[in-house]
């Protein structure tokens, strides 16, 4: 790139967002797009993948399609975008959270010029009345966040990234930004070919982390080992577990052992989550004992330790939860923390990911009556799913109803999504004279009643949507006072209430099929089966080495042609330590032929030595442990005889 437009480049990353450099290569990547080559981005967790179409979405003419797989991170990212700009509308997201007149007012935003940044769910994406929008529209370029779903080599494969190639045959001309923060070179080469690519552009980040110490603990009490970790290391932390149940289970230990902590999974409901995250960011909470459904979109710098109580399933996964610590660039810590009897659990959990077939085809049917979706509807829809509720109700283990998911996914049959907000709603159950009469007793409910009569229209004939943040607006109390009178309204039968909810979504890919229709072709799903293993086994390959670099290893994996040993990791230090070692031990003959004639000040051994001061005063420290030497009222170092 030229000066000037370097220079260019630099002012507009000021101006939009206040930073004065870019990190890593986010700056070659934001010129490839601007550039309008099809680019592939490999950029480690916490590497700043957001701005490398951020900036560039604001810069170009048109909109920028953000293709993301979670629903909270879109949202999550317009929000934080909105805070960029006056205009609202810089930024939308269009999935199925949202009701007929929210997708009007993003449409009509999109079409008046206002919208640089518009996300979609890889699901909804080619929707028909979707694709026909995208071809009223401007289309500046297409990106695609955790890129690796798309590729049938990949850990989170799902089918319904691969019709987004399918989108650029209908709307040609367009360039596509790829981006993931973990994939192996044969995942990233599939990913070229299967969004075609016109030339491979692949721009890969440093995974090196030479601030985050990898290390492995072998160990059949891992409370004791966790509590050690948290103790020594101090400040803020995350603690990775598979289940539920094992995050409230080890959550109540520390709070026993006097630790700060809570625990995070998808059971708990939406504000529960929020409250406790928020606790956790702001320092109230130090330590958070989560499964894998917490960190995604998170940004907390500060985290000094990852510590995985539990194995996981690839070193993908692994080394992006690890990689949510030390993002400041100060020391931190990722532990794995393994026992004897691990394989064994492990090998029974790795047969569990895979029922046998009849099971799969048996959970779809039991899936579609529960959502009363008749054979040959449902296509290209989505559902409110309970999951819980749906296997009380089944006699079914949820895990056993997650994995058949996951293969009913990859088959294109049906997708469990994130979950989507439902918006409060009210009914008035009471006649407007009875409404009347309650509004001249009660002064206390007059405003709020009237307020809710201006907003919202067939309030006493059907339930309405509210929005309680537009009510706090308009009534002048707070969204807190709100919620307390819509209550009290409720407590008096005034009105029904149904507080806004949180809930997980179910698309269907495809109508639903008559069970002896649904076809999991038995290759494809062996070669599924062995595609985990192998993973797996590279995971535990990480975790069982004694010698090495675990950093490097890691590196490895991903690709890094030339991976580089860390230093710091567990293997590196006892690979140092042992290299010490006789060194160590002449320096302790040294001292002790030194203090044999007469005692010394630990300045004169210092010089007599020519040794790091540090050093000195550690190995003193050793010889005073094995009673070998005293220290003198004086300070000076005798030996003992």
């Amino acid at each position: 790139m030229k000066q000037n437009e370097s220079s260019l480049l630099h002012d507009k990353l000021k101006e939009y967002f206040g930073f004065s450099s870019f990190k890593g290569n986010q700056e070659a990547v934001i010129r490839n797009v601007l550039e309008g080559n099809d680019t592939f981005v490999l950029m480690p967790t916490g590497g700043g993948k957001s701005l490398c179409y951020q900036l560039p979405a604001l810069i170009m003419d048109g909109v920028a399609i953000v293709i993301s797989p979670l629903i909270a991170l879109m949202k999550n990212q317009v929000d934080a975008m909105r805070t960029f700009s006056a205009d609202s509308g810089i930024a939308h997201f269009l999935n199925s959270s949202l009701n007929k007149t929210a997708v009007a007012q993003v449409r009509a935003d999109v079409l008046s010029g206002k919208t640089k940044l518009l996300y979609f769910a890889p699901e909804s994406l080619t929707k028909e009345d979707n694709v026909a929008f995208l071809h009223k529209i401007k289309v500046s370029f297409y990106a695609i966040d955790e890129a690796h779903c798309i590729s049938q080599w990949g850990y989170d494969f799902r089918p319904s990234y691969l019709r987004i190639a399918e989108l650029r045959e209908r709307i040609p001309g367009v360039p596509v930004l790829a981006l993931t923060a973990s994939a192996t070179p044969r995942v990233a080469d599939d990913i070229m070919e299967k969004l075609r690519f016109a030339e491979p552009h692949l721009l890969r980040s440093d995974f090196s982390r030479p601030n985050l110490s990898y290390a492995v603990r072998h160990t059949d009490d891992k409370n004791e080992q966790l509590l050690r970790i948290i103790r020594n290391v101090g400040g803020s932390g995350i603690v990775y577990v598979r289940t539920r149940e094992g995050a409230e289970q080890v959550a109540a230990f520390l709070r026993d052992e006097g630790i700060s902590a809570e625990y995070y999974h998808g059971g708990l409901g939406h504000a529960e989550r929020s409250m406790r995250q928020e606790a956790w960011i702001s320092g109230r909470t130090p330590v958070m004992v989560a499964t894998n459904a917490f960190g995604m979109g998170i940004d907390k710098p500060d985290v000094r330790y990852v510590v995985h109580y539990t194995m996981c399933d690839s070193l993908e996964s692994y080394y992006q939860e690890a990689g949510r610590a030390g993002r400041d660039g100060r020391r931190s810590y990722a532990v794995l923390l393994i026992s004897s009897d691990d394989a064994g659990r492990i090998a029974k959990r790795f047969e569990a990911d895979y029922p046998p077939l009849e099971k799969i085809r048996s959970i779809y049917e039991k899936i579609c009556s529960y959502l009363q979706i008749a054979i040959g509807d449902g296509a290209q829809s989505s559902f409110l799913f309970n999951l819980r509720d749906f296997c009380t109700r089944e006699h079914l283990y949820t895990g056993l109803v997650q994995n058949a998911l996951k293969i009913l996914s990859q088959n294109g049959y049906m997708t469990l999504l994130d979950e989507a907000a439902n918006p409060a709603r009210i009914l008035f159950c009471v006649s407007r004279d009875d409404l009347y009469r309650l509004r001249v007793i009660r002064d206390d409910l007059d405003h709020i009643i009237r307020v809710l009569l201006r907003l919202y229209e067939g309030v006493f004939t059907d339930f309405r949507p509210i929005d309680e943040t537009e009510i706090a607006t308009w009534s002048g109390y707070t969204p807190e006072k709100v919620h307390d009178l819509l209550k009290r309204l409720w407590q008096l039968r005034v009105i029904r209430y149904i507080p806004s909810n949180r809930s997980p979504l179910l698309y269907m890919d495809e109508e639903r099929l008559p069970t002896a229709d649904l076809y999991i072709s038995p290759e494809s799903y062996q070669q599924r089966r062995k595609q985990t293993r192998e993973r797996f086994e590279r995971m535990l390959a990480y975790a069982t080495a004694e010698t090495g670099c675990r950093s490097s290893f890691l590196e490895a994996y991903f690709g890094v042609p030339e991976p580089r040993e860390c230093g710091i990791c567990d293997l590196c230090l006892a690979r140092k330590r042992a290299a010490r070692a006789p060194q160590a031990e002449a320096s302790k003959k040294t001292v002790l032929e030194l203090l044999r004639n007469d005692a010394l000040d630990p300045r004169e051994i210092d010089a007599a030595l020519r040794s790091d001061p540090a050093q000195i005063a550690e190995l003193l420290r050793k010889l005073s442990g094995e009673g070998k030497i005293s220290i003198l009222p004086d300070g000076k170092v005798t030996i003992n005889r």
